[in-house]
């Protein structure tokens, strides 16, 4: 459904990366949605965790060897070798990725899905904390790969459905924390050397919309907000959803796509890749 190679112009690609406890297959919905449109999208999961959901709940071993250096390289890595700047959308930590992405100088546009937050933001609110207390609560799990149980992923992911509802998208789309990830993000204020910090008075930087959801457990709207206000050099969008959890593709999801595909395109930065790409190479058509 999505596309898996990176062989794109670049000119006319959305670049999807998934969050904690996820992966790519969190974004089979809007892929799809995007793709109808004429996009190539490129949906890589983290480093290592290419095998699909039910293998990584199998053996969970290659979760236990990330940490937030090798996410950034390895989608650095692969945006390099688009030929144009693509647009970039994370979700959740994911989206503090994305962040990193843009500090480099990568993408045309970025769009954090209830992005996770970067130093400077120390925002850490109860219910991120009980949300993140599987993994947090015992410093010993950094090295390790930790499940959410049905309970605690509904708290988590979909508190706005029903236990049944939520248990479906957990049987469906969940895999362990990459741990260590999550202590690095978690913790980026708090440590003067950290890999989660981006110079947010950096002018190259290419245009970024923030999206937040008003019941989010994990990574509540204030926090957003602090993270996007941050932002110095260039001005950043914000854009609040009203009655939708932490999960991108519980119902009503096609409004937050729209949002994010249609902000994106109207950006100068993603015209412009546009407009520099090959002839009829990988732009969409109707745009």
């Amino acid at each position: 459904m999505t596309a898996a190679s990176t062989d794109s112009t670049g000119a006319g690609t959305i670049v999807l990366i998934h969050g904690l406890w996820m992966t790519p297959r969190s974004w089979e919905n809007w892929a799809a949605r995007f793709e109808s449109r004429g996009y190539t999208v490129l949906t890589p999961s983290w480093p290592g965790l290419e095998g699909e959901v039910e293998a990584l709940n199998s053996d969970p071993s290659p979760l236990t060897k990330l940490d937030v250096p090798k996410i950034v390289a390895h989608y650095e890595q692969i945006i390099r070798g688009l030929d144009s700047p693509p647009i970039i959308m994370g979700h959740s930590i994911g989206g503090a990725i994305t962040q990193l992405l843009l500090d480099r100088g990568l993408g045309a546009a970025g769009v954090g899905v209830a992005p996770g937050t970067v130093k400077g933001v120390r925002d850490l609110p109860l219910s991120t904390l009980k949300s993140s207390m599987p993994v947090l609560g015992n410093p010993f799990n950094r090295g390790k790969a930790t499940p959410l149980n049905p309970k605690q992923f509904h708290y988590a992911f979909a508190n706005t459905l029903s236990r049944e509802e939520s248990d479906k998208i957990r049987d469906r789309y969940h895999v362990p924390a990459a741990n260590r990830v999550l202590f690095q993000v978690a913790f980026a204020s708090l440590n003067p050397r950290t890999p989660v910090a981006v110079d947010f008075n950096r002018a190259e930087r290419a245009p970024m919309a923030f999206i937040g959801f008003e019941n989010d457990h994990v990574v509540p709207p204030s926090a957003i907000r602090h993270n996007a206000a941050k932002y110095k050099a260039k001005p950043v969008d914000y854009k609040e959803f009203p009655n939708r959890p932490h999960f991108p593709g519980v119902p009503g999801w096609e409004e937050v796509a729209d949002y994010a595909l249609e902000w994106a395109e109207k950006q100068p930065a993603r015209q412009a890749a546009q407009e520099e790409a090959p002839s009829g190479v990988g732009v969409p058509a109707g745009t």
